[in-house]
């Protein structure tokens, strides 16, 4: 009979009493085996539990007959049956018990067992189960801890879709440029910094460059005032559509750059693409942060330590801050990086001076082991982060930011620059109040970043120059060159020309027309006897010694060597090779230096 319904043979079922023994034995129905008895345990025992319970198994009738069942009543049969499986069951555990080795009974029974006894497990069995169950229950609570950790902190963070305005991969190999923005939004912070519920604009604007090898890095702030063309910006909608925003043309003051968020509706996105146009740099992610994010992570670090070289004070910004060291946080953390009027020039190329030293104390302070070896600072640094920060969705997780902390927080803070993009005054403007890149010097810091230059040394042996470069120079007054527009700029050649003549002192330089056809790159063609002219106008114009193509013949007396300019070539005074230091008068400083601001 199948046991319960479910096709199962119940094992009393099996047993049928032996009239000529008077013990019940095993009956199989056609088809089953029996299961050989295990090595030195008896056949009559418990029947074998089909689920595997480990209990011993019968043997089968020696005869390979089946014995018929008693008559009468089934029910009756049945107790029976499961009554001597339980008797046989029992002597069975008590033989097994009593056996000693070869099946052999090691001495009298004791009393009958109503229970079958259950081995002892040594000491050091019972420490290893509840050391085993104890760090079970702490993976268990761990990890579920974990999680809940990962996702509060996931929810935090705030994500942009800025399209292919950045890069899908969190980490990737070679550069890093990541775009990060302080934002000016008062919105949800009432009227407390004035101008209540203003949507905000890039108000502070970084370019932070990580080098391929992970051995320096570079910090480009980016004034707000530039006046610069804004491109045309897809954002994503709340119902999931994009809508283009029109470009913003330059003209004589505005779009400005810091409208590059905020305004008409652009999004980091549109910040991202108008940085590319400006610089030439792609940039792969950016971060985004507010007033609040300075006042929480200044305190949740501690405290940053700055210096002054003199008072700050600014009743607008209600700073009040004495020379000398002090650790700022929190609201004055705020009033610190906002200051304009407490400064010299009260101008905001002075605040962004203001801002890198602030930043790098605060890089220092987040690196030390104070901080990340502190749990209760880490928790409450990573709380502060995660809610301040608005990022991209490429990085708009907890692992992913942790993936992209830990790639670039291999650069030492010794190596990580702090500039300016160089910039003039807009000469189109009576009253200067915004500007626009300096033509000769920001190209060529720009040029450096794009070419995966260090603005400082990392500790790396420099290059040795090019035999061709190296030997005396002419003077300018005696360098004779023609110049030959082949970098398809209209009026290239002439304005070359005059930049030799007129800042340079090359009289003997000429305007020979437009190139037979344009060339990528600028040539300059030698004699032999040319060779100290060659050195002194490559040094002039920065040219590289591949541009420099010495002839086998000499040149007559009086001959006109022949420059023609490449579409590498940009502007008069603008290096055409690549520069490997900066050019003088651009500032910088490094993120370990303690030296006092103001």
């Amino acid at each position: 009979m199948d046991a319960q319904g479910r096709g199962e043979i119940d094992p009393a079922d099996q047993w049928v009493l032996d009239p000529a023994t008077g013990t019940y034995q095993l009956r199989l129905d056609p088809g089953q085996q029996a299961q050989p008895p295990a090595p030195g345990v008896p056949a009559q025992g418990r029947p074998h539990d089909t689920a595997g319970t480990g209990a011993a198994a019968p043997a089968a009738d020696p005869a390979g007959t089946e014995t018929p069942r008693i008559p009468g009543s089934r029910t009756g049969g049945r107790a029976q049956a499961r009554a001597a499986a339980r008797s046989q069951g029992r002597r069975a555990a008590r033989t097994t018990a009593a056996a000693g080795p070869g099946g052999t009974r090691g001495g009298p029974a004791g009393p009958p067992s109503r229970r079958k006894a259950k081995p002892r497990m040594s000491r050091r069995n019972r420490i290893l189960a509840w050391t085993a169950g104890s760090l079970g229950f702490v993976v268990v609570v761990t990890s579920v801890a974990g999680y809940l950790i990962y996702q509060h902190f996931n929810n935090n963070i705030t994500t942009v879709d800025v399209g292919d305005a950045g890069s899908k991969g969190v980490t990737h190999s070679g550069p890093m440029n990541i775009l990060v923005i302080g934002t000016d939004s008062r919105q949800g912070l009432g009227d407390k910094y004035g101008d209540a519920g203003s949507i905000g604009h890039a108000d502070t604007t970084i370019l932070f460059h990580v080098s391929a090898d992970r051995s320096n890095a570079t910090v480009l702030s980016i004034p707000r005032d530039i006046v610069t063309s804004i491109p045309d910006c897809p954002t994503r909608q709340k119902n999931g559509s994009i809508k283009v925003i029109p470009a913003s043309p330059k003209h004589l003051t505005y779009p400005k750059f810091n409208e590059s968020l905020g305004q008409d509706g652009r999004d980091p996105g549109c910040t991202m693409r108008t940085v590319k146009q400006l610089t030439g740099i792609q940039v792969d992610h950016f971060m985004m942060v507010n007033f609040e994010a300075v006042k929480t992570l200044s305190t949740a670090v501690g405290g940053v330590p700055v210096c002054l070289n003199r008072p700050l004070v600014d009743p607008k910004s209600h700073l009040n801050l004495s020379a000398g060291p002090h650790t700022i946080e929190g609201e004055q953390a705020l009033e610190f990086v906002r200051t304009r009027h407490a400064l010299q020039n009260q101008s905001d190329l002075d605040r962004i001076k203001l801002q890198q030293a602030f930043l790098g104390a605060l890089i220092r302070r987040m690196k030390s082991g104070g901080t990340l070896s502190n749990p209760k600072k880490l928790w409450t640094l990573a709380e502060a982060a995660t809610k301040a920060l608005t990022v991209d969705t490429a990085i708009g997780s907890v692992t992913k930011l942790n993936s992209l902390a830990n790639d670039l927080g291999k650069v030492d803070t010794k190596h990580i620059t702090f500039t300016t993009l160089p910039v003039m005054d807009n000469p189109n403007e009576k009253v200067h109040a915004t500007v626009v890149p300096d033509p000769t010097r920001a190209p060529q810091v720009l040029a450096m970043i794009k070419n995966d230059i260090p603005l400082s040394p990392v500790g790396k042996a420099p290059a040795k120059p090019d035999p061709r470069l190296v030997g005396p120079k002419a003077t300018p007054h005696d360098t004779r060159v023609t110049v030959l527009n082949g970098s398809g700029t209209f009026g290239a050649a002439q304005d070359m020309v005059n930049w030799l003549q007129n800042d340079k002192g090359v009289n003997r330089s000429a305007n020979g027309g437009n190139a037979p056809t344009p060339i990528a790159h600028t040539v300059l063609d030698y004699a032999p006897n040319q060779a100290d002219q060659a050195r002194s106008l490559a040094a002039m114009m920065g040219l590289p010694a591949s541009a420099l193509h010495l002839g086998t013949v000499n040149a007559q007396p009086l001959q006109y060597m022949t420059l023609t300019l490449g579409k590498d070539y940009t502007r008069p005074g603008v290096p055409i090779a690549i520069p490997t230091t900066l050019p003088k008068g651009v500032q910088k400083s490094q993120a370990d230096s303690t030296a006092c601001a103001g």
